[in-house]
């Protein structure tokens, strides 16, 4: 038994380790933005005539482009001073081409996962009767319009700077000026991210306002009729991290659930956003930190961003034949590898913007003139739901390849990940 000395100390220890533990809480930004994020859904919810307003949904919006107008710079600064630091242009090249290649194998893996799944679990076999139907002719009146790269690179304003970036690179690596120019890059780039920190803290106000007014707009009860869809898509995305990218980390002997913790501030900004890019500038600067070069980091995140959407791969499959099962639409083996070969192409377009995806199933049924596109109406209810798991598949999945990459290269330094990632 203890004596009333002792129980005072150990009540004074206990006092001490709660204060402790309440301290590093309150310093993180991953508790504002949780319990911003909850509070947006308990609004929305309840509130729905103060959460489904114009104003509310400025608040998400202001904050993503405010966030949108780091990118453009973070992703000039840091290849150049990547690809004029490396001075070998045969590395840089040999570094895309490993990048490209492989962003096209997982990615038509998590095509192939989501439409085996969909075929599997039918999650379109429901009664269509009493689905909400909204309206989706925005999304449908140009999807006869074939895939364009051009369009593609001129709307794609993230595969223009990191052109730029990479020519700019290669032209300052033979100027003979080129350690002052690298030392006022560095500088710039220094001003850029601290910037970027103080920004940062308006997290939490962008996904309270994004959160409340999604659930406002298309409400909780909207999700009950999609259920089963909805499950399979987030079920699919978790068993994709897990397995798929979780075994990538393992053959590098690494964790995926480290990792997934050490960018859990860039997490929960994307799951209150709907939105992989406003976690975009964090992302790269984590990943140097966690020891993956500065050259790797700026070109594999910026074209993964473009290339490598893991998330969206899936949904887009799912949907795809969730959509042929409502309509009793049968697809045999060659149109099953059709719609494969379609949304590999397709796929690429939609560039971890909210809502891209989307217009992107759009233009995929469109090519394939078997799947019904009034059929996309009953998803928008739906889809903004869905972008969550999306885009968090998206980022875990460009922040992987990164590392997949950097170890591949042999620059990616082992103890620097053991002290981000021993907490």
């Amino acid at each position: 038994m203890l004596n009333n000395y002792q129980k005072y100390y150990v009540g004074l220890k206990f006092l001490s380790m709660l204060k402790k533990s309440l301290k590093k809480i309150l310093s993180h930004l991953t508790f504002y933005v949780l319990i911003a994020i909850i509070t947006g859904i308990l609004v929305g919810h309840f509130l729905p005539h103060i959460a489904n307003t114009d104003e509310m949904k400025s608040i998400g919006d202001t904050f993503i482009a405010i966030i949108k107008l780091f990118i453009a710079p973070i992703i000039f600064f840091t290849i150049v001073l990547g690809i004029s630091s490396m001075g070998n242009l045969k590395k840089v090249g040999r570094i895309g081409l490993k990048s490209l290649l492989y962003f096209e194998v997982v990615t038509t893996l998590a095509l192939a996962i989501g439409i085996a799944v969909a075929l599997i679990f039918k999650p379109g076999n429901i009664d269509k009767s009493g689905l909400p139907i909204q309206d989706a002719s925005k999304f449908t009146k140009n999807a006869d319009e074939a895939f364009n790269w051009f369009v593609f690179f001129k709307n794609n304003l993230t595969i223009q700077v990191l052109l730029i970036a990479i020519a700019v690179g290669i032209i300052v690596t033979f100027l003979k000026q080129r350690a002052q120019i690298v030392s006022k890059l560095e500088f710039t780039s220094k001003y850029i991210f601290l910037a970027l920190k103080y920004v940062m803290y308006l997290a939490p106000i962008g996904a309270f306002g994004a959160m409340a007014y999604t659930i406002g707009k298309f409400g909780l009860h909207t999700l009950v009729p999609l259920a089963k869809l909805m499950g399979c898509v987030y079920i699919t995305m978790f068993l994709f991290i897990i397995f798929i990218l979780g075994g990538i980390m393992k053959y590098y002997k690494l964790n995926i659930f480290k990792f997934i913790k050490y960018i859990k501030d860039e997490l929960l900004i994307v799951l209150g956003t709907s939105s992989s890019e406003p976690a975009m500038p964090m992302l790269m600067q984590k990943l140097e930190k966690l020891g993956c070069s500065k050259p790797i980091v700026g070109l594999v995140v910026p074209t993964g961003y473009s290339f490598n959407l893991d998330g969206t791969s899936i949904y887009l499959s799912m949907a795809a034949i969730f959509l042929a099962q409502l309509y009793n639409v049968h697809l045999s083996l060659s149109e099953l590898a059709i719609l494969l070969g379609v949304l590999m192409l397709t796929s690429k377009g939609a560039a971890g913007v909210t809502g891209s995806g989307f217009i992107v199933l759009a233009s995929t049924l469109a090519a394939l003139h078997t799947i019904p596109l009034e059929g996309m109406a009953f998803l928008l209810g739906v889809d903004k739901f869905m972008s969550e798991a999306r885009a968090l598949t998206n980022i875990i999945g460009n922040g992987v390849a990164s590392i997949a990459i950097a170890n591949n290269e042999g620059e990616f330094n082992v103890e620097h990940y053991k002290k981000e990632t021993a907490s």
